[in-house]
Parts: C-alpha cells; sequence; structure tokens
C-alpha cells in the first residue's frame, strides 16, 4: 500500500539554521524507494527552501504554508492574496510600527528594520551551529546559510504575496493582530527564532497546510487516512486536523502535541523523522 507523507521543513527536517540529521535523509529516501510519496509541507516560499533540504528529493511540496502546491515540477494551484489584502495587512504593520516579511513563491521580501534583528540572530546561530555540527558527528561543518533569505521590500510584487510574517517587540501581537484583522485572516504564532517579543504568520482564513493537503490529496486520488504528516509549529495544527496519522516532533510545543492525539516522536536533531517513520512502517 502507498503512502504519502507530509513534511513540515524547520523544526521537523532541518534545525532552525542547516542542520540536519542523518537519519533524516535516510529515512526520506527509503521511503521513496520503497514505494511511498514524500511531499514538503512548509511555510517557507519555494524560493527560500534550504539547498541542504531540497537536495534530498521529493515528490512534491506544498508551500507558503498552504497557498502553493506542486507535484515535481508541475504546478498544481496557486492562492496568492489579493492585492487589497496584501495593502491592508502592510498598512496595518506600518500604523503599528511592526517589521514584517512579504512572501511571494519565489523569493521573501523584508521592510527596512528586519536586517538588524536577522543580524543579531545569525551571530548568536554561528556558535549554535558549531555545537549542532559536533553533536552531529560533522567532522567539516560549513558556515550556516542565514535562517532567512529575504530582499529588499521595494522589489516585491505586491499582487503575487501568498502570505507574511512578522516581528513585533510586543508579547501580545499574535492575539491582538488577530483581533485588528478579522475573520478576513489568519493569525498563528510564528517559528522564526528571531529577537522581539512575538512573531506571527498572517494568510487568508482558509488557506492552510490542512486545506493544500486536502487538495493535493484529492489530485493524487489518495486517501486522507492514508496519509501522513509530520511537523512542530502552529502552522502544523490543521496538518494534524486532515490527516490519518499526525505526529509532533519531540521539539514542539505540549499543546501542539496534544492536537497530534498524543502522536509523538523524537527531537529534529535526534532522529525524529526516521522514528516516525520506523513507527508507521515506511522504512
Amino acid at each position: 500500500m502507498t503512502r504519502i507523507a507530509f513534511l513540515d521543513v524547520d523544526g521537523t527536517i532541518l534545525e532552525h539554521g542547516d542542520a540536519i540529521a542523518p537519519s533524516t535523509v535516510t529515512a526520506i529516501r527509503t521511503a521513496r524507494e520503497n514505494g511511498h510519496l514524500v511531499y514538503l509541507c512548509t511555510g517557507r516560499a519555494a524560493g527560500d527552501i534550504h539547498p541542504k533540504v531540497r537536495e534530498i528529493g521529493y515528490d512534491g511540496a506544498i508551500t507558503n504554508g498552504g497557498a502553493y502546491a506542486a507535484r515535481g515540477d508541475e504546478l498544481i494551484f496557486a492562492d496568492p492574496m489579493p492585492r487589497e489584502d496584501t495593502d491592508r495587512l502592510i498598512s496595518y504593520f506600518e500604523a503599528e510600527d511592526i517589521d514584517y516579511f512579504l512572501q511571494s513563491d519565489e523569493a521573501v521580501y523584508a521592510s527596512p528594520g528586519v536586517g538588524a534583528m536577522v543580524d543579531e540572530f545569525f551571530e548568536h546561530r554561528r556558535r549554535q551551529h558549531l555545537e549542532d555540527a559536533r553533536r552531529l558527528g560533522l567532522s567539516e561543518p560549513v558556515d550556516p546559510k542565514p535562517v532567512i533569505s529575504y530582499r529588499p521590500l521595494a522589489e516585491a510584487n505586491l499582487d503575487q504575496i501568498a502570505k507574511t510574517t512578522f516581528i513585533s517587540k510586543r508579547s501580545d501581537s499574535v492575539d491582538r493582530a488577530q483581533a485588528d484583522l478579522g475573520d478576513r485572516f489568519h493569525v498563528i504564532p510564528g517559528s522564526i527564532p528571531l529577537p522581539g517579543g512575538s512573531n506571527g504568520e498572517i494568510g487568508l482564513r482558509g488557506t492552510t497546510k490542512g486545506s493544500a493537503i486536502v487538495r493535493v490529496l484529492d489530485v493524487l486520488g489518495l486517501d486522507a487516512a492514508d496519509a501522513i504528516g509530520i511537523g512542530d509549529s502552529w502552522n502544523d495544527a490543521e496538518m494534524f486536523d486532515v490527516v490519518g496519522s499526525p505526529v509532533a516532533m519531540g521539539n514542539a510545543d505540549p499543546a501542539l502535541k496534544e492536537r497530534a492525539g498524543g502522536n509523538v516522536t523524537t527531537d529534529v536533531l535526534d532522529d525524529g523523522v526516521w522514528n516516525a517513520f520506523v513507527k508507521l512502517g515506511l522504512v
């Protein structure tokens, strides 16, 4: 029986940097050799997926938190936000003095204040990277890529924005943004480990990893009961709701582990994907 696994990237395949457990690579490639399908299912833009993640090899990808999906090189669907919604979010961020990213499928664009925060975090991550490399037994670690690659905001095509991410000095920014913006938008805690009071992700209501998985399964003619979803962040919650076998990473929030029905594997660098695939019979 062919099964399909949807894998989050940051915190699931990739440590929030560029460290990948060797067993994760083996698990994905072996599962595919065994006749199963493996799709990425990430909040990231397709153009911002780390090269080390890409080179593992997949059957397809859901990106931008569910706004885009592809099977191999074939685009299944593309649902950027209407321009008026993007304009509303930009106006909100600027009125509230919140730094933000705009994300198209090709790239990520950052407001001017983001640079200093990213630089601060990147210096910290260089030190963490050496520790992670030693943990994984890598004798010649390379300098890590920035946590997120971005371009100047002025280069963004505002008619092609799929989602936004914000970084605020206020600790209540996620709840406040949802209250201020209303039901048109879906606001969740973000997974980018940057300085600041809080960070969040905003997309259109109804556009989630879960909604995208339902559409992809329909195109592929597969049953949700045979689908697996593995993740660690709040943009994975709706994924857990629609697959037959949800699995939370060991490094996930406790409440998210409950959302997965208590199905929990080990941490991202502690063979989390491998152990989940073994338990589920993919390898």
